[in-house]
């Protein structure tokens, strides 16, 4: 079946908007469905600690020459295109919307799907895993401070509550998951299956409780032709500009050929498993969920153009 051959993530996004479309949580519930939300960010973080060797990311840490051109890729330049974007989208899109462009361009590249595709593609496995967990670690501390710092007035003011509620539901569980790896690797080896469930259940979790205020707030109703017509042009130059650049980028380093794929889609991919969470975290239930909606059809753009670059670059590397 067609179906199944869909990424599992694409259909659990969808599955959630869906969900969130027909039946959302509202009223009295909600503050019951934030707090699940929450819960479920805590352990997505903690496993993702749990997961991640610590010689692995020690080994990748003098890779200076990949590490840090990509960190200022991922959150200069690509954060300056989604600054770019939300200011031409302006006139077209709500406001919240286009905003939603910024939030996308400052968040950190993906992990797991970026490791896979440069597997695929015949890249550095090892260097696309450090990458992309030092991106993501990076991002904790980066993403909302720089988007608040450039959205400004426009945009959630990042102050005391919102660090906290970052390092207590982000930073925190992933140092614990860390601190226990020598104690749970046996477990977590024996138990992968339950936690990429749980991984994807918290990120499913986290686009239907922000899409069920963006329901309630009628985001149908905002998002007519002309909208979608904007969305996909909009995310459409930004995989262009961050597939291509990224790209050359690594050709102008002169970085080795699996680096440079390491590059490539580290630092084109954004991450829904960090940008879901944080949106619960940094924004109004009524605006979260139509913020989120650039990088929601970023992301399932983003799945189908890495699976035809890949390709191609394995068929060059035969």
């Amino acid at each position: 079946m067609i179906f199944r051959k869909i990424d599992p993530m694409v259909q659990l996004i969808v599955a959630a908007i869906l969900l969130a479309t027909v039946l959302p949580v509202t009223g009295s519930n909600r503050e019951t469905a934030q707090l699940v939300s929450n819960a479920a960010v805590f352990l997505l973080f903690f496993f993702y600690g749990l997961r991640l060797p610590r010689h692995e990311v020690l080994a990748g840490l003098g890779n200076h020459r990949l590490l840090v051109p990509l960190i200022i890729w991922v959150f200069g330049a690509m954060g300056l295109a989604g600054w770019m974007l939300w200011q031409g989208s302006l006139a077209l899109a709500p406001a919240a919307l286009a905003i939603g462009f910024l939030y996308l361009g400052v968040l950190p590249s993906t992990v797991q799907s970026a490791t896979v595709y440069t597997s695929l593609a015949g890249g550095n496995i090892a260097s696309s895993v450090v990458a992309a967990a030092l991106v993501n670690i990076t991002g904790v501390f980066v993403s909302a401070p720089l988007f608040s710092l450039v959205a400004g007035s426009h945009g959630t003011a990042f102050h005391g509550e919102t660090l906290v509620k970052v390092v207590t539901m982000l930073l925190l569980p992933f140092v614990v998951g860390q601190v226990m790896q020598g104690f749970t690797r046996q477990w977590v080896s024996g138990h992968r299956r339950f936690i990429t469930i749980m991984d994807r259940s918290s990120i499913g979790i986290a686009v239907y409780v922000a899409f069920s205020g963006a329901v309630e707030q009628d985001i149908w109703s905002q998002v007519d032709l002309q909208v979608w017509a904007v969305l996909v042009v909009a995310c459409a130059v930004l995989l262009l500009f961050g597939y291509g650049g990224a790209w050359l980028l690594g050709g102008l380093l002169r970085l080795p050929r699996g680096d440079r794929i390491t590059m490539l889609f580290a630092g084109a991919q954004k991450s829904i498993a960090m940008g879901a969470p944080l949106a619960t975290v940094l924004f109004p239930a009524a605006k979260a969920g139509i913020i989120m909606l650039p990088l929601l059809v970023y992301h399932l753009a983003q799945m189908v153009v890495a699976a035809l670059v890949a390709a191609r670059l394995s068929r060059a590397n035969a």
